[in-house]
Parts: C-alpha cells; structure tokens; sequence
C-alpha cells in the first residue's frame, strides 16, 4: 500500500511509532522498499522492522526508574557521562542489532539514517548547541513539520544506507550518530567525521522519498507530535499522534510515560488501519 515510510524523531515519543507500526503494519500490507528515520525514529524502524518491538520496550521499560538520574553531576565529575541516557542507549542497540539482524535489515528494505554534517568551521560543542537552540526556536515561533533554519546555519543532511554497512557495529554507530545532541548523546564520526541528530537540519527527512512521489508511489510519514497544519503532498500521508505524547525525549526517569506512548501507538495504529478498511 505504501512504498517508502519514514520515521520522524522525538527521543522517547518515538514508541509510539513502534506501537503504530506493531497495530498497523501487517494489517494494510506495509512492506515499503525504502525506510528512512531520524534521531530515535530509525532506531523505532529498526526494532519495527525486525518485529522486535516487545522485547525492546521490555528493556527500555525495565532499564527506566524513577530513582535515576537524567544528569549524573556526581558521575561527570568522576569522569563519566553526565547524562546516563548516553550509555544505556548504546547498550540498547547492542542488544538490538547483531549480525543476523543487520543481514535480515538488508535483505528486507533500503534503510537509510539521516543524520547531520556540521558546518564549514563549526566544533561539534558549538555546532550542537548552536543547532539545538535554532530547532528550537522555529519550533516555538512557526511550529513548522520541516525546520528551515538548520539548512540557513551550513548544516547538511546526509542520509547512512544501512545496505552499504559491513558491521553491525557500524550500523550502531550510525543509529547513535542520527540521535548525537550533546551532553544527552555523544557525537559519533561517520567515515571519520563528526555527525549530530539528523534532526538539525529536518526532524522528518523526507528527501530520500520525494523520487518514489514524484514516479508515483505513495508514501507514508510518521510524527511524534501534533501539528495545527500538515503538508500536502501528491502521493504522502502524514499521521501523527491523536494526542500529545506526554514523556520527555531523553527522560529516563518516566517508564510509565514510555509505555503510554507505545499504548497510544497501538490505539492509532489500530484507527488507522481500519480508516483504510483493513
């Protein structure tokens, strides 16, 4: 039915893709050729498309407690990460994706990771924080579905093929890159340059799918928050939540939160797929 879907960010709102996924993909026939995700949503397309939603919220659910901390200043001063979220998401994707996984990836769709180049003469602290306060700012003023302002600044997109990896080390290195906000995620090098969260220069990187549109195909975009007006496009479908996702992005203190996202996910999967009559 669709023949490209694409994962918007959102850090922990992206449950609830997988909850849509999980109701919605096998009900309307969803086997797109091209997947493409941003921030946490390529790690949401990932665990989807490897029918590993269950045990990846059993994890994240059971790894998340109240009683820990979102910024660890007693562990950063001893030389660790100030932000916990860091470490544990790495762990997560080394539970996640192995050699079989990668394979089965490859073999099943076009993966591709959008994360961002920094630009010409901008370190990657600068360029993080420079980036971050500019998303956020259009965020508030214009509350655009695609930033413009990332672009403005030099940042570039540029989107990792999961299908040109050889190690799933470098696919995880890739879903940690496209998630890389400082000091909640490190920044990784890709092909030994700095990259940042896909989502500084589009927080739903619909570049790769404009071809299939514009030859006809149909496409499908998933949101992680509620927009007053969605872009029309020939041949895309947007969804996005039935209402807002009440869990912060890198908050590792609220499972509940988490899991409420996934259950919303299920619930509009649900409505969605039988809007089509599935």
């Amino acid at each position: 039915m669709f023949d490209a879907v694409v994962f918007a960010g959102g850090g922990n709102r992206c449950y609830w893709q997988g909850g849509f996924y999980e109701a919605a993909a096998s009900r309307i026939g969803l086997t797109p050729k091209l997947v493409v995700g941003a921030s946490a949503g390529a790690f949401a397309a990932t665990y989807s498309l490897l029918d590993m939603g269950p045990a990846t919220r059993a994890r994240v659910i059971g790894a998340c407690h109240p009683g820990l901390k979102n910024f660890d200043v007693a562990a950063w001063r001893a030389g660790q990460p100030l932000c916990p979220v860091g470490p544990m998401y790495a762990e997560l994707l080394e539970q996640t994706v192995d050699a079989g996984a990668l394979s089965r990836l490859q073999a099943m769709t076009d993966l591709r990771i959008a994360i961002a180049r920094l630009p010409r003469g901008f370190s990657p602290p600068l360029g993080a924080a420079i980036g971050i306060s500019a998303y956020q700012l259009e965020k508030q003023l214009f509350h655009p579905v695609h930033p413009r302002f990332g672009r403005a600044l030099g940042f570039r997109p540029e989107f990792v093929a999961a299908r040109a990896m050889q190690s799933p080390q470098q696919f995880r290195d890739a879903l940690m890159a496209t998630s890389g906000v400082p000091p909640f995620m490190p920044v990784t090098l890709i092909n030994s340059q700095p990259a940042l969260d896909g989502g500084l220069v589009d927080n739903v990187p619909v570049e790769p799918i404009t071809p299939i549109e514009a030859a006809g195909g149909r496409t499908l975009v998933l949101l992680t928050r509620i927009y007053k007006s969605l872009p029309v496009v020939n041949g895309r479908t947007y969804v996005q939540p039935s209402r807002k996702i009440d869990v912060k992005q890198f908050d590792i203190r609220n499972p509940d939160g988490i899991r409420n996202a996934f259950e919303l996910g299920l619930k509009d999967g649900d409505a969605f797929a039988a809007s089509l009559g599935r």
